[in-house]
């Protein structure tokens, strides 16, 4: 048996806006698309907190490659990568969603942040919207199945 003992969520952005592009910078600089806090009981040994994270994203120029990560308290637990072209006879606004699995997170309050940088020189790309970001921690029982 599991049994959820967190729940967060948060959309900073909740649909696409081309109107008012948010500029991904380049390695190593990142910016911080959204954040949400955890906490996990004291009682909750076996736990997975499960995380989910949609952008929308944009090309300016070039085909950019958008590393985005997510970090639990300051430390990087995930990263993933998207490319993103900037064509205007192709493709040029892209929702990126992925999921990452953190698994026994210690007892307190936790706070996940989703980043992004460009990691290609000479390229433009830009947060468009919509984000979503959402944290689900779950619990397994002291019988210790699992899911």
């Amino acid at each position: 048996m599991v049994r959820l003992i967190d729940y967060q969520a948060t959309e900073p952005i909740s649909m696409v806006n081309n109107n008012n592009p948010i500029a991904i910078p380049h390695s190593p600089n990142h910016i911080v698309l959204a954040a949400i806090c955890i906490t996990i009981p004291k009682n909750a040994n076996k736990n997975h907190v499960e995380l989910i994270a949609t952008v929308g994203l944009r090309g300016v120029s070039g085909t950019s490659q958008i590393l985005f990560k997510i970090f639990r308290d300051g430390k990087e637990i995930f990263s993933a990568q998207e490319g993103v072209e900037s064509d205007p006879t192709s493709e040029v606004n892209y929702i990126a969603t992925f999921q990452a699995i953190d698994t026994n997170v210690k007892k307190g309050s936790h706070l996940y942040e989703l980043t992004a940088e460009n990691i290609t020189n000479g390229t433009e790309a830009a947060v468009v919207g919509p984000i979503s970001f959402s944290g689900l921690a779950i619990a397994h029982d002291d019988e210790g199945r699992d899911l």
